[in-house]
């Protein structure tokens, strides 16, 4: 069994909420900012003995904002965290940021703690659009953030972009890439533009004229691909570009099927084939963990059934790929129809095999969702139950409590339930 081990350290408090954003995230909430950070360091502290024989070698403080919550209570985590005696030398260890909380002093303090890449969300160059999307910052904020991680000592530097945006043209798209590529980041993330239900833009822009429709989003996608590959980002991952070597090892744990575990509320964890999260409510959290009581949102017991599904669907997402012998070590069945239909695709210039191992094409990225689609029907014939950690998926999977009898072996492997 590998004994790697990611954690992921969510902290939801933002300054203020983008108006496209549907993660679990509180603006306005600093109050809780004490209590909250109590509780995750009791948490972690907690949960030492599960972390016993394993070697974490990737940590990842996600938001939220974590680079508003403020280096000091950052640090105070990743020291309970290394009080575990379980963190490697050479753990990947990463912080989400944003330009207007992206501060030298602060980063200065981090790095020299350990911390040593920083996911910054710049979304766009185009300073109108920003403002339409509910971002504090603008560009010369983006290029003052970057200024100060490098000199402040960070040499692994990721930056977010989002495309399909109101009102936004191929060439704004064409002009964000190669503004941020000037700025010389080892990585780069694009994502498309989804209309979440119950967020601002959604009311406001859902079946809008000016929302670029899916064929200029799909033009947008195939010039970043082509773009940034001219310029040396390989992409590893239908969103995700990154000069050699600087692929997110933690993100990668997640689509190779590691195991992980979450802290915080509304955090996920998969760990020794079981799945569980967390409440989706700090209130909830902080009482829960500082007064013993249950803090589970969702429980359940991973089948190889649903192992097979998820190594094809988080496999299909990476220019890795799958291939048929780590699909029989997951799922004990016949790959042929999966082979079948992988090939069908290849006719159309939607997938390739190289070497024995099938991935998609840029053209079959595009597709990813209905491709895959059709490779879990090839797999059962039937609805394969889909992995929670793809998040439209999960928003649409009926949650499922941990059940009384579980409750002592949950207790056991994890701490705290």
């Amino acid at each position: 069994m590998d004994k790697t081990l990611g954690i992921y350290i969510h902290i939801p408090f933002c300054a203020s909420k983008c108006s496209y954003c549907d993660f679990y995230s509180l603006a306005g909430c600093e109050r809780l900012m004490p209590k909250y950070q109590d509780a995750l360091v009791e948490h972690i502290r907690e949960s030492h003995p599960a972390l016993k024989g394993r070697y974490v070698d990737t940590v990842y403080f996600g938001g939220g904002t974590p680079s508003y919550y403020g280096a000091d209570r950052l640090i105070e985590l990743w020291d309970e965290l290394k009080a575990s005696g379980s963190v490697l030398k050479d753990s990947e260890v990463t912080l989400e940021a944003n330009p207007d909380s992206a501060i030298y002093k602060e980063l200065a303090k981090l790095r020299r703690e350990g911390f040593n890449r920083i996911s910054l969300g710049v979304q766009s160059a185009n300073n109108d659009l920003l403002k339409l999307i509910g971002r504090r910052h603008n560009w010369k904020q983006v290029e003052n953030a970057v200024i100060a991680a490098r000199e402040a000592g960070f040499d692994n530097l990721s930056c977010d972009l989002i495309y399909g945006l109101p009102s936004q043209t191929k060439a704004d798209w064409a002009d964000t890439l190669m503004r941020v590529m000037e700025l010389r980041p080892e990585h780069i993330s694009c994502y498309g533009l989804t209309l979440e239900p119950g967020t601002p833009m959604y009311e406001r822009y859902l079946g809008s004229p000016i929302l670029p429709d899916d064929d200029e989003q799909a033009d947008m996608y195939l010039y970043a691909v082509e773009t940034l590959g001219h310029y040396g980002y390989k992409q590893y991952e239908i969103s995700n570009f990154c000069v050699p070597g600087y692929e997110s090892r933690h993100n990668m744990r997640y689509w190779r099927l590691g195991d992980y575990l979450g802290f915080g509320a509304g955090a996920h964890s998969c760990m020794d084939g079981a799945r569980f999260s967390y409440v989706r409510d700090a209130d909830r959290y902080i009482v829960g963990v500082l007064r013993e009581q249950n803090i589970v949102d969702e429980y359940s017991v991973i089948s190889n059934v649903e192992r097979g599904s998820e190594y094809i669907m988080l496999g299909m997402r990476t220019a890795l790929g799958i291939e048929e012998n780590e699909y029989s070590s997951h799922y004990r069945a016949d790959f042929a129809p999966i082979a079948k239909t992988l090939a069908v695709f290849a006719e159309k210039g939607w997938a390739v095999c190289d070497e024995g191992r099938w991935h998609f094409t840029a053209q079959g990225f595009l597709l990813s969702n209905l491709l895959i689609g059709a490779l879990l029907e090839a797999q059962s014939g039937s609805r394969v139950e889909v992995n929670p950690w793809m998040k439209p998926a999960f928003e649409a999977e009926e949650k499922t409590k941990l059940p009384p009898d579980e409750e002592e072996i949950f207790i056991r492997r994890y701490g705290k339930s």
